[in-house]
């Protein structure tokens, strides 16, 4: 129950927050949006057309996993560096749950919120494309959520990067575009779609969205691999954040900016 609490309470704060600052909050989106508009823009202007809309339609899907990776991965890190500074990251230690716990649960409220914005995202990159994807629910969904795992487990990578060198603005950056890249490759390798986050859930969802496969169209080979690369990247994640965490406590760094 302390779990179900302290999601509750992640939640509402991160929902109570984006409120708050909501002028924040929309231009965040519409950043989004408008970095969108111009690939559009420029696949009708130089793409081939007989192959624009599937292009299309793949710079969609792309676009919006490439925007909730980079919100969870690196949207951590800016947390951990601003309560850093503020001084109130080392009350979180203090804390029975332990800080891995409550950025657990931090994450998955933050994976709640930005959910419902890819899905707004989606819908208006449908209504302004005119492309209008296969969404079925049943097929995509149990996808979509081992695939966020694999986010997961890149977030405490991040997170115990950020304990220890506290400014990682610079690497934060350059990761985007390595989040990027993630997102809009497709590859067929079976050890990229295995170690490489996040590549094997897009191009499944990519499968179900644009060619109409259901979940009973994918093999058992296709779900060892989603799931293998989820659980390899949630293992390496939490015991790299946990050794940064006990090096962290050891050195004092909690305390300190």
């Amino acid at each position: 129950m302390k779990l179900v609490y302290q999601f509750q309470a992640n939640l509402r704060k991160q929902a109570i927050q984006m409120k708050r600052y909501a002028p924040n909050t929309i231009a965040m989106v519409l950043t989004v949006y408008i970095i969108f508009i111009s690939i559009f823009a420029g696949i009708q202007l130089i793409g081939n057309p007989e192959t624009q809309a599937v292009t299309i339609q793949y710079t969609i899907i792309n676009y919006i996993f490439w925007y909730l990776a980079m919100m969870l991965v690196n949207g951590i890190g800016y947390q951990i560096m601003s309560e850093t500074s503020e001084g109130t990251f080392e009350q979180l230690g203090m804390t029975p749950s332990g800080i891995w716990r409550i950025l657990s649960m931090r994450l998955l409220g933050e994976w709640v919120l930005h959910s419902i914005m890819v899905v707004l995202l989606l819908f208006l990159s449908m209504l302004t494309t005119g492309q209008w994807l296969n969404i079925d629910i049943i097929a995509i969904l149990p996808i979509f959520l081992i695939t966020s795992l694999s986010m997961y487990g890149l977030s405490f990578v991040i997170a115990g990067l950020t304990i220890v060198f506290k400014q990682i603005q610079a690497l934060l950056q350059i990761f985007q575009f390595v989040l990027a890249g993630l997102a809009f490759v497709s590859l067929s390798s079976i050890y990229y779609q295995l170690f490489l986050p996040i590549t094997k859930g897009i191009a499944m969802i990519r499968a179900i969205m644009i060619d109409g496969y259901q979940i009973t169209d994918f093999s058992t080979m296709d779900f060892t691999l989603l799931i293998g690369n989820a659980l390899i990247y949630i293992i390496i994640g939490l015991s790299m954040y946990l050794c940064c965490e006990s090096y962290a406590m050891k050195k004092g760094l909690l305390a300190h900016y």
